[in-house]
Order: structure tokens, then sequence, then C-alpha cells
């Protein structure tokens, strides 16, 4: 029996990581405050946290009372220990971002929260029509080269599938300039996003192809004077372990009043 196709090559994607540096962690330290601005606006104290991550660092120094788990295939969690679980910034590499949940959600108490974030499918869009174009223009082929990422929709729905109650997704964007795709990618080796994937090409790029995509970068998404336009985007997964205590929603049929009445509007029926 053959094992499961493995997207992310996990010893490539430590040794990334592992060469990051503080410069780079710009975008954690963004999901991290909003991740603490989510939590003030919701009315309960957080006794049990944990946090996902492949970047302790960050984390710990943003929720500090937080135990710092690694994103391994197995999380170091234990079942119904936790109030508070979140998952930052990893879940794009996961080879079973399902698993990944499910186990979060078995993690938490009745009632717990979980928080999620992670790069939506608008990430890097920029760099990806350039890079693809150029490859495509000077070898006649492609190469895997970006992990894929997920729409809102399809990230929201796995809330549901890993047995979260009272599932939300949201997106925010943001918009970073550079000087160059040179600069751009010198970020991403900085955020230590440099290609993980099991498939990817296993030599150098060729440096036409490089050359060929900073010059499309620069003509297609141009910034304010002579720089470029850099999309990324992170999706925030809310979801709670079900609880008896939470609202549910009403059986069809069971409404006490139509809606028509509490809109002061006549009803008009359908034609058959």
């Amino acid at each position: 029996m053959t094992d499961r196709p493995r997207m992310t090559d996990t010893d490539a994607l430590k040794r990334h990581r592992d060469r990051a540096t503080p410069e780079g962690m710009f975008l954690h330290y963004a999901a991290a405050d909003e991740i603490n601005d989510r939590l003030q606006m919701i009315n309960k104290s957080f006794t049990k946290q944990a946090v996902v991550t492949g970047f302790p660092q960050v984390w710990s120094e943003n929720l500090p009372e937080a135990r710092i788990v690694g994103d391994s295939e197995t999380l170091d969690l234990t079942p119904g220990d936790h109030d508070l679980v979140v998952h930052a910034l990893a879940l794009h590499w996961a080879n079973d971002p399902v698993g990944q949940l499910i186990q979060c959600r078995r993690a938490l108490r009745p009632d717990g929260l979980f928080l999620a974030v992670s790069f939506g499918g608008q990430t890097l869009k920029e760099l990806r029509a350039c890079i693809g174009q150029a490859e495509v223009e000077v070898t006649g082929g492609l190469s895997p080269r970006i992990a894929p990422l997920g729409e809102l929709r399809d990230v929201g729905a796995l809330l549901q599938r890993a047995g979260f109650a009272l599932p939300v997704a949201d997106a925010a964007p943001f918009t970073v300039t550079y000087g160059d795709a040179w600069a751009l990618m010198r970020d991403l080796r900085a955020m230590g996003e440099t290609n993980a994937l099991t498939d990817r090409l296993r030599r150098p790029t060729r440096r036409a192809v490089l050359n060929r995509a900073a010059e499309l970068y620069a003509a297609h998404f141009p910034a304010d004077g002579d720089r470029i336009t850099a999309t990324f985007e992170l999706i925030f997964l809310t979801g709670w372990a079900p609880d008896e205590s939470q609202p549910k929603p009403l059986r069809p049929g069971s409404a006490q009043q139509r809606l028509s009445d509490a809109l002061g509007t006549a009803e008009t029926k359908l034609p058959n």
C-alpha cells in the first residue's frame, strides 16, 4: 500500500523557515494584531490557550499565555484540553488541512473557540501570473512553484467539514509595494515562504525566466513611481466547539409569525 501523495516537502519547509528573518515577519505580526483585536471583541476569557504555528518566536510574543504547538501533521494537542486554539499562518502548507482543523476541534473544550489565519487565493496573484507566463515563454512549460491557496468560500467550508459550530470566514487583503520583483522574491525568502512543494523543480530556475518575470511584473503591476504592487490575502476562520448552550437554527415551518406581517407589507403569492 503506497502512502498518500504529499503536497509539501516538510524538510524543505523547515529549512526555509530556519533562514527566515525578523524583517520578514511583518505579515505574521499583522495577523497576530488582528487575532488579538478579535479576541478582545469576544465577551469571554480564555484560560487554556494554544497556538499552532511554524514561527513560535512571533506568536509567543503576541499570545504570551498560549502554549506553542508546531504545525506537524499530528498536532501535539490533548483532546478537550483547551478553550482557545489558534492556527497561525501555517494551514496553506498542510498536507491535510481538514485533518489539522479536526485535530484543533478535538483539542477544544465544549464551547471553546477556534481561530485560524491563512493565506488566501489572491495571495501573490501578480507574481504567479508573471512567473507562469515567463516560464512558458522561455522554457515552453510550467513547474509547480506556489502552494495552491484556497478561495474564501472553499476555506470556509473546511470549518463545517471539521465539525465546528457557528463557522465564519472573512478575508483581509494587504497590498505591499516593492522596488522590483527581485525585492519581492528576497522578501519571500525572509518570510520562509519560498517553494517547498514536493513536486518543485529540483534545479535552479533559469535566469532568463526570472528576468522575464521581472520585466512582465514591472509592465503590468506598477505602483507609484518605479515600484510594483504585491497582494497578500489573509483569510480568517472562526468556529466553536459544539455545545448545547449555543444558539440553534429553528426547524423549517416552526415560525410563529409571517415575515410579511413583521415587515408590514402585503404578501403576494407566486404564480404556479
